[in-house]
């Protein structure tokens, strides 16, 4: 009997959606999973508070409390996203790996994914803020969009 694998795309991206699920932030749960060109899992993160503070899920959101849109007033909230705890736990074993994400990683994130040498991103959902795709696309970096729902492969951006 024939089963269907997922392909590595896939499989990683499946794993950053579960990943996402011990996000603590009350708007969006998001997940990242580092991964060499062996496929070999260098490290994780989902978005979430700063070690020691109160989770935004127990005292509530601070950017609701002030009518901030999605995609702005990252200098008031006191998350750090997936990427960036990611890229923390990687540190230089992050350069030529790929990065999955269940969103566009927003500016800062992107900044940091460019400096990090991350070579490729996968992207599995979307995000208000997409100024972060061209700052990594002008770095060079392979942008890929895959679509869980429809377990197609990935398209390029």
């Amino acid at each position: 009997m024939k089963t269907c694998r997922p392909s590595w795309d896939e499989y990683f991206s499946k794993i950053a959606l579960d990943v996402s699920l011990r996000s603590t932030c009350i708007r969006h749960q998001f997940g990242s999973v580092i991964v060499t060109q062996d496929h070999e899992i260098v490290a994780t993160g989902y978005n979430g508070v700063v070690r020691n503070a109160p989770h935004c899920q127990d005292v509530g959101c601070i950017k609701n409390k002030n009518n901030v849109e999605s995609g702005t007033g990252h200098e008031i909230c006191p998350g750090v996203h997936a990427e960036q705890n990611a890229l923390i736990q990687a540190g230089r074993k992050s350069r030529k790996c790929t990065l999955y994400i269940n969103a566009f990683p927003c500016k800062i994130c992107a900044r940091l994914i460019v400096n990090a040498g991350i070579a490729r991103v996968v992207v599995s959902g979307e995000y208000t803020d997409k100024e972060g795709l061209e700052i990594m696309k002008n770095a060079g970096i392979i942008i890929s969009h895959i679509d869980l729902d429809k377990k197609e492969g990935t398209e390029e951006y």
